[in-house]
């Protein structure tokens, strides 16, 4: 299933994709998609409807973040090993662990605005995991079956912020509009092996990274058992899983985000972004 939010910003519906590429409102029939409301038995009891006899969405309306709120937001940092080079750092040997505010969750196709100062805004696009079951202390084996489902995600990184002023990473990583998320919250059974997925993202129609999932160090399936040795992650939990080669932060020279500029992400699978800097 792809599962969506469509309406205003606060007055998001759930609604899901139907075969022939029809928005179909699930008002009354699914919770919104947060917390348990994502969790493998409420994504399982979906698969039962007749989306059919659901109301279409009608006209052009705004696509939310995929889910509703953020448990816990966390990320994954040079998990690719072209971006790795790029940076000029060694592999890490373990996952590099960090969150983003949960303040941070945008839509998909949303403007973003810069935050007062930034000079040194940055894209990432990234595969994005949801956990649909508690999961602790479990096995690479076993790890995929606690996914609810995968989505995009652009991790927009304040370099500045990031690097320069002390701290963790999450100063740079928090802003709002800094968490775009979706189109789609497509559930684990369309993607078999998340290993094999291609992610672009374009800045003003140029290409800039282009890459598959293969290329990262750590898989999905290692990221989350590695994770469950120090917490639990509980339904509605979303990680982005790192981001390839072509950041502007390992351009030579740097080039950072301006208003006016257009990112524009893809995941094979799993929908498409377009956000406008404003």
């Amino acid at each position: 299933m792809k599962l969506l939010r469509v309406g205003p910003v606060g007055q998001e519906k759930p609604a899901c994709l139907d075969a022939t590429g029809v928005i179909r409102d699930l008002t009354g029939v699914a919770t919104d998609f947060e917390g348990e409301g994502v969790s493998l038995d409420a994504l399982e009891a979906l698969k039962g409807v007749d989306l059919t006899a659901l109301p279409a969405v009608e006209g052009n309306s705004r696509i939310g973040a995929a889910v509703a709120r953020v448990e816990t937001f966390y990320a994954i940092g040079l998990n690719y090993a072209q971006h790795a080079a790029e940076a000029g750092m060694e592999p890490p040997k373990e996952p590099i662990l960090f969150n983003k505010s949960a303040s941070c969750l945008a839509g998909p196709n949303d403007p973003l605005t810069l935050p007062k100062g930034s000079e040194k805004s940055d894209w990432e696009v990234e595969l994005g995991v949801v956990i649909g079951k508690r999961a602790q202390n479990v096995s690479v084996e076993e790890a995929l079956s606690y996914v609810a489902g995968y989505c995009v995600i652009n991790d927009v990184s304040e370099r500045a912020y990031q690097i320069e002023r002390g701290g963790q990473w999450t100063k740079g990583k928090s802003a709002p509009g800094f968490g775009p998320v979706g189109p789609y919250l497509v559930t684990a059974d369309e993607v078999p092996d998340p290993q094999a997925l291609g992610l672009r993202l374009s800045l003003n129609g140029e290409m800039v990274q282009d890459n598959f999932t293969s290329d990262m160090i750590f898989s999905v399936a290692e990221i989350i058992s590695h994770m469950s040795e120090f917490m639990a992650l509980v339904p509605g939990d979303v990680i982005a899983t790192g981001t390839p080669e072509g950041v502007g932060m390992g351009m030579k020279p740097q080039r950072f985000l301006r208003v006016g500029d257009v990112m524009e992400l893809e995941i094979d699978g799993l929908g498409s972004q377009r956000t406008e800097v404003i």
